[in-house]
């Protein structure tokens, strides 16, 4: 999977400006990958921190239109290995580098799936008529409740209710097929 961001031209403040849209789509996804690798909290935000550091000095050295997140992912994962060995003290958790690659190589390929799942989702929302759309929207993304949304929409609970299931089964379909058809 390609970012489609575009490639910048080459001043300094549109490297950057380059640099910061792409940290900031993937920056959560960046997160959870240390975050699931180093127990310890704020160790892992010291090495997300350092990351990003390091990350933007290899900057340069990234190709606009790959894959921003593998490079950051592999640039995070030498991170982690790094902080392990500058520790001094046992950690709690006793983690050999080959295990903690095949760990990485899983979160990698877990997270791809739910990204195209995220992708596909993506694009079956837009395919809604705006008014459900709007209502899948109250729900999931404003986190209001069923009552809520009935009192909004002059509706009672139990036709919110039978709508959401309709519409969670339609997104599922789609999004099935949008990846079935991508996998083809």
């Amino acid at each position: 999977m390609e970012d489609s961001t575009p490639i910048p031209s080459t001043t300094p403040d549109d490297r950057a400006e380059h640099y910061l849209v792409l940290l900031s789509e993937h920056e959560r996804a960046l997160a959870a990958y240390v975050h699931a690798l180093v127990p310890d909290r704020l160790d892992a935000e010291d090495i997300l921190q350092s990351c990003k550091l390091t990350m933007w000095k290899q900057f340069g050295n990234f190709a606009p239109g790959s894959h921003f997140l593998a490079w950051a992912r592999k640039i995070a994962f030498h991170q982690i290995l790094n902080h392990r060995r500058s520790t001094k003290r046992k950690p709690l958790y006793s983690a050999e580098p080959a295990f903690l690659e095949a760990i990485a190589t899983e979160i990698d390929r877990v997270s791809d799936t739910l990204s195209d799942r995220s992708e596909a989702l993506h694009e079956c929302l837009k395919r809604l008529p705006e008014n459900q759309r709007r209502l899948v929207l109250l729900r999931y993304y404003e986190d209001h409740d069923i009552a809520a949304i009935a009192k909004e929409t002059d509706r009672t609970e139990a036709a919110v209710y039978k709508l959401f299931s309709r519409l969670r089964t339609a997104l599922n379909d789609c999004v099935k097929a949008r990846l079935d058809s991508s996998a083809a």
